[in-house]
């Protein structure tokens, strides 16, 4: 009871900005649910003059069940299915990932961005856009308003590569007979799940190929997500070391550790097995519809405890960084394929 005392005010604020935004999402994919929740939460904190009633509610929305949505996610992986499809474009998955935590590193040093936004947007754009800032944000501690500049970042991309990538593709020459070159293309450069799916839809659109280019993207785009968890932890390991030497401090690494992942593994080998046995991978559907409903509304929440302003002040760099980000995916893709004979 105690427990919903306190964060029962603020987890039905965010309920009702997430339900409409999540199925405003439905109807817009290219947008998707969690960048209209984050848009809706800034614009009501606006008018939200007293918020003390909500804090705890809003902050274990924007933490916890921020965690439970990377959990959930598990539910729709077949390891299987990714190690099986997915070795094909394995190396430009290492390659584009590396590109792209590079290039961010390389100008946080250069243009002094701020340490925890750059890691959000190098993760997000190498990996799987929001779900993986929801993985990493609590892993380095980020707060909110580092967490919302950062997918703000991501989606001003992940919509011009949902536009632009199915003319670009043609332009390039990929196979129009078969949606492979550019189905790797989409899951490879294209970070978010929504406009990944956007863009191979709309290439087998273009080309009257059924499925097959979305079937690809996504199984590349899944095995891209499994980098949630080297990444999440190396992150942990280079916290742990960083503040054990602040101030005399000791931090240990079990204290970081984000055991989160661990449930996320876990998840994702019950579905391998259960699969495997014969059960169908439909019964996971609905978890992993839940999954993304809970990131719709951890965006809620984060965008409830982000300033606007603020943000739009001190987007220009992390904007920069985001666009280096993703022309170096983009370029790197495109190489190693070409290099690969895929395209």
């Amino acid at each position: 009871m105690s427990f919903l005392k306190q964060n029962a005010k603020g987890l039905l604020l965010c309920l009702l900005i997430a339900v409409p935004s999540w199925f405003l999402g439905k109807q817009f994919p290219i947008i998707g649910g969690a960048v209209i929740a984050i848009l809706a939460g800034m614009i009501v904190t606006l008018f939200l003059k007293d918020k003390s009633s909500f804090e705890k509610g809003i902050k274990f929305t924007s933490k916890k069940i921020l965690q439970w949505a990377v959990i959930l996610l598990g539910f729709g992986l077949n390891l299987n299915v990714i190690l099986e499809t997915g070795k094909q474009s394995l190396p430009i998955i290492v390659c584009t990932i590396a590109t792209s935590l590079i290039i961010a590193y390389v100008l946080h040093k250069v243009m002094h961005i701020p340490s925890k936004i750059s890691t959000l947007v190098g993760v997000g754009s190498s990996i799987c856009g929001g779900s993986a800032i929801a993985a990493t944000a609590p892993v380095i501690d980020a707060d909110d308003e580092e967490v919302a500049q950062a997918i703000s970042v991501i989606f001003f991309f992940n919509v011009l590569a949902a536009i632009l990538f199915p003319t670009f593709g043609k332009l390039v020459g990929f196979d129009t007979l078969s949606g492979d070159a550019f189905g790797i293309f989409a899951g490879t450069a294209i970070n978010d799940t929504s406009s990944v799916t956007a863009a191979a839809s709309t290439w087998d659109s273009m080309w009257n190929l059924g499925s097959a280019t979305l079937d690809k993207a996504v199984t590349v785009k899944l095995t891209r997500t499994l980098a949630i968890i080297p990444i999440t932890l190396v992150l942990a390991f280079l916290r742990t070391r960083k503040e054990s030497g602040t101030d005399g401090k000791k931090v240990s690494f079990k204290q970081i550790f984000p055991f989160f992942i661990l449930y996320f593994i876990a998840a994702s080998i019950i579905t391998t097995i259960a699969v495997s046995l014969g059960v169908s991978a439909d019964v996971f559907k609905p978890v992993k519809e839940l999954s993304k409903f809970f990131i719709v509304l951890a965006m809620a929440a984060i965008g409830l405890n982000t300033d606007i302003v603020k943000l739009i002040k001190t987007g220009g760099k992390p904007i920069i960084m985001g666009a280096c980000c993703w022309v170096g995916i983009t370029a790197v893709s495109l190489i190693l394929q070409h290099v690969l004979g895929i395209w």
